[in-house]
């Protein structure tokens, strides 16, 4: 009987070993729940400042009001970008630090090229929307190509950040429709949901 134990322990703690070899496995649920709260911080303040509308679809960026406005909020995006992503790095160099891995390996470095490569494009192509004044669809590709970006990190990290992946996708299509509520849809997405995944995370892997 202790042999039959020592061999399903044997064979788990191989199975561990691959999986730690082949995954990214230092991203924290405490980072995503902060991001969320950036996000959520950051939609409120970008709705003090302005509120898309559908009548924005197709206005000239040349509009000094226009100008000014989504000036502003680049800034403010740019500010919660490196915010979210700093502490996502200080809490992942905790995480790995504590569980004796190395935070910048083979996989690390597939799992951002991964990520980078749906966010890069879609950064392009929100500039491509931006230079022809298409505001209204800003923020539902910024879901989708989130969600596609998340999808493809998926494999080399935790397959939870899958079905994140998926409702970010599914709230960028609906946001496509409804595009007077881009920015309650951009909430969602990017607060709300990485707090909930943050949550599940945390108390998944980490308590």
């Amino acid at each position: 009987m202790n042999k039959g134990s020592n061999y399903i322990e044997d064979i788990s703690q191989i199975r561990n070993i691959m999986e730690r070899s082949s995954r990214f496995m230092s991203l924290s649920g405490v980072s995503g729940i902060l991001a969320g709260v950036y996000a959520l911080i950051g939609a409120y303040i970008a709705y003090k400042i302005f509120y898309f509308s559908d009548e924005l679809i197709y206005k000239s960026i040349s509009e000094s009001m226009l100008s000014s406005n989504v000036f502003k909020l680049i800034i403010l995006a740019c500010v919660i970008l490196i915010l979210a992503i700093g502490t996502a790095i200080w809490f992942s160099y905790l995480k790995a630090k504590k569980n004796n891995h190395k935070i910048w390996d083979a996989t690390a470095r597939r799992m951002v090229v991964n990520l980078f490569i749906p966010l890069v494009t879609g950064g392009i192509f929100i500039l491509i929307l931006f230079s022809k004044g298409v505001i209204g669809l800003i923020a539902p590709v910024t879901l989708i190509f989130y969600g596609l970006a998340l999808i493809n990190a998926s494999k080399y990290t935790y397959t939870d950040i899958r079905y994140l992946g998926f409702c970010e996708i599914a709230l960028g299509l609906a946001s496509s429709y409804f595009i007077g509520y881009g920015l309650v849809f951009w909430a969602i997405g990017f607060g709300v949901m990485h707090i909930v995944y943050g949550s599940i995370m945390y108390f998944k892997y980490e308590k």
